[in-house]
């Protein structure tokens, strides 16, 4: 999928060095216990692969996911918002400041996942905030 990916950039225009300069790699988390039962995070497993590629490191266990949630499933968008408020945090704001972040996920449906954790990774005075994701819902 990560080939997918840097194919999808290249055919875009956007896959200059340049864009990868200053930048890190930070996979959405899950539940710790929702990993456990799954035995991987797709989203990290996707930003190990594409870091291979476009030589910007990824960054694991900083931003954390502090709060279970419900399952997003049969949730309505304003319901999705809700249920994420709170839901991250990061361990090591100093890590990531001034880096330019790609926050990588799987699957975007009402972006509500990407826009609490790029609201949290902005608080650590990033340079700014990219989504990656391979599929969209909808």
């Amino acid at each position: 999928m990560s080939e997918i990916l840097v194919d999808y950039f290249v055919a875009a225009k956007n896959n200059a060095e340049s864009i990868w300069q200053n930048s890190i790699l930070v996979p959405v988390p899950m539940e710790k216990q929702k990993q456990k039962n799954r035995g991987y995070n797709q989203a990290e497993e996707l930003a190990k692969e594409l870091s291979k590629i476009v030589q910007a490191p990824v960054v694991l266990n900083n931003l954390v996911k502090v709060k279970e949630t419900e399952s997003q499933i049969k949730l309505s968008a304003e319901q999705r918002r809700k249920n994420l408020k709170g839901a991250f945090s990061l361990k090591d704001p100093e890590a990531i400041s001034g880096k330019k972040v790609f926050l990588i996920d799987d699957v975007y449906t009402t972006g509500s996942t990407m826009e609490e954790c790029a609201n949290v990774l902005r608080t650590a005075r990033t340079k700014s905030v990219w989504g990656i994701v391979v599929a969209r819902e909808g």
